[in-house]
């Protein structure tokens, strides 16, 4: 049998440690992105439901309620790029 030799050995456990680390790296990112797009996928809804609240209350004309609307899309997604960077 061999002997390892001790350079050969860190060598190795070096390059377990990266790759390791690596991959909980990924899998953070992952969860930052599936957290981010659930944000963006929940302001969709409410910037609809806020839409169809302004155009049933008929308080607005249509295009403020667009703008209302347009407001709470970038709003979630202001949101879903603090979570994600």
């Amino acid at each position: 049998m061999h002997a390892w030799k001790p350079g050969f050995t860190a060598l190795a456990v070096a390059m377990a440690l990266t790759a390791w680390s690596g991959m909980s790296s990924a899998t953070e990112q992952g969860e930052q992105r599936r957290e981010a797009r659930d944000v963006r996928q929940d302001t969709r809804q409410d910037s609809r439901h806020t839409k169809q609240d302004c155009r049933a209350a008929n308080q607005k004309s249509n295009a403020s309620c667009r703008h209302d609307k347009r407001e709470t899309k970038q709003g979630g997604r202001q949101t879903a790029r603090d979570i994600k960077y």
